[in-house]
């Protein structure tokens, strides 16, 4: 198998002129052009020959050729049909390598699963684009598409808010939604210079280890994940008023009260300040007050 051959800014621009290919905005491209930031990103993904990995956007196949050095197999999906046939050349050289020309939120990732890696859990390693960070992470977890790990690029400011804890800023929903399914672990930030083009924000690799099982129970998954949104939905109200007033719930001011009378946290408490495990206690205790009814 061939070394890698890109990852520095030469090859990278002599490829794109190869091709006359020019950046779309619509789909968040941004071609990394460090060696370094992709060695840290295969070391925190840990890949090895017994993987599978899912690589989400691989551009002009940059980061693809690192994966496949390291991994078993990888399956490239690209939503960009203007970069298959760069994928086509830059890829030659790496017979484990499957492209996919889709867009990655389309695409049946269980059967994909089931198809390559005889249903066994993948590894997904992306250098993703930023509008659509959330709903691809999200997408793969709700899904419950088989996974061990997600290891991606993201703006950093997503990455802080995916590992903040309660009573911090950046804590919120997304952070509740991802530490219910993964640990997340910030393996490094990333300057605007290792990319191109350049963005104006800086970025971070963060690798979620999916969760063997979430570390709360729960009799309503989907329960659990409408109170906290609704507890989010207006960050200045408290946890009574954003329940009450979701439109997601159907809990009566009563219900609520005494759901959340029973954390002991006091009325006027906020969302921001419970943990995973006291909105699990707040969910179950609705999910209990319906069955009663």
């Amino acid at each position: 198998m061939k070394e890698p051959t890109l990852g520095n800014p030469q090859n990278t621009i002599a490829v794109l002129q190869k091709y006359q290919f020019r950046f779309q905005k619509k789909f968040g491209q941004n071609f990394l052009i460090d060696t370094r930031v992709l060695d840290k990103i295969i070391r925190a993904a840990d890949i090895t020959k017994e993987d599978m990995v899912l690589e989400i956007g691989p551009g002009i196949g940059t980061m693809t050729q690192y994966l496949a050095c390291s991994a078993g197999k990888v399956v490239a999906v690209e939503i960009d049909r203007n970069l298959i046939p760069v994928l086509e050349d830059t890829l030659s050289g790496y017979e484990n390598v499957r492209i996919i020309n889709d867009d990655v939120l389309k695409v049946d990732i269980a059967g994909l699963v089931r198809e390559d890696n005889g249903g066994r859990p993948i590894k997904v390693v992306a250098n993703l684009p930023y509008y659509i960070t959330t709903p691809i992470i999200m997408g793969l977890f709700e899904s419950h598409v088989p996974l061990r790990s997600v290891t991606v690029m993201v703006q950093k400011e997503v990455a802080e808010r995916m590992q903040a804890e309660p009573g911090k800023k950046d804590y919120g929903a997304l952070s509740l939604a991802v530490q219910y399914y993964a640990r997340p672990y910030v393996a490094a930030n990333v300057p605007p210079n290792c990319f191109m083009p350049r963005p104006k924000v800086g970025s971070a690799v963060i690798r979620l280890e999916r969760h063997e099982t979430p570390p709360v129970r729960v009799a309503d998954e989907g329960l659990l994940f409408r109170v906290i949104r609704a507890s989010f939905g207006q960050r200045r109200k408290t946890l009574a008023n954003g329940l009450k007033n979701s439109p997601e719930l159907d809990f009566s001011k009563a219900e609520v009260e005494s759901a959340i009378d029973a954390l002991g946290k006091g009325a006027s408490v906020r969302g921001e300040t419970l943990t995973l495990e006291e909105f699990a206690m707040l969910a179950n205790r609705l999910a209990e007050m319906k069955k009663i009814v």
